[in-house]
């Protein structure tokens, strides 16, 4: 983990989020993942190395927040289980590549979404895309199909067709 007082790696060059969320969406969802182990060794490879430049932004922003900070605790346990998934291989069946190409993928992705909790960056829950100042913007949320926790956020006016309507809150 970096240590308070480092200076911030994204003071360097801030984390390219929307690249990392595109790569994500060549794997994701699973009928959309390639089968040809050269492109799953590409997107292996691509995968792994946004973890690697987005786990030490995480580190060193969670650091800067009190120990007892719950999203910070979150992010950090994320980090472990990324790290986790960095250091495993796929197995010898045929599927194993692709299926471990997707963790890889929830992986990153959950990554992001910790990136952008913790530093304050809000992107759109129907796309995926950033939600820029002065969009045009609606609430939107929508209950957990097992009745948890709901996602709640915002959604560009232009994602309204991609979302059922009846979970927006006016």
């Amino acid at each position: 983990m970096i240590e308070h007082g480092t200076r911030a790696p994204s003071e360097v060059r801030p984390p390219d989020v929307e690249t990392m969320r595109a790569t994500v969406a060549t794997v994701l969802p699973p009928d959309v993942t390639p089968v040809d182990l050269a492109t799953l060794e590409t997107l292996t490879g691509l995968l792994c190395g946004h973890m690697e430049l987005l786990i030490p932004e995480i580190e060193w922003v969670a650091a800067q927040l009190p120990a007892d900070d719950v999203p910070r605790y979150v992010a950090l346990a994320c980090v472990r289980e990324a790290r986790r998934k960095l250091a495993a291989r796929p197995g010898l069946l045929p599927h194993d590549p692709a299926a471990h190409v997707r963790r890889l993928g929830r992986s990153l992705l959950a990554l992001c979404d910790h990136y952008e909790t913790l530093t304050g960056i809000r992107v759109c829950l129907a796309c995926d895309q950033p939600l820029r100042p002065g969009e045009a913007t609606l609430p939107y949320g929508q209950a957990s199909p097992s009745g948890g926790a709901g996602t709640t956020g915002r959604i560009h006016d232009r994602c309204t067709n991609a979302v059922n309507i009846h979970s927006a809150h006016g």
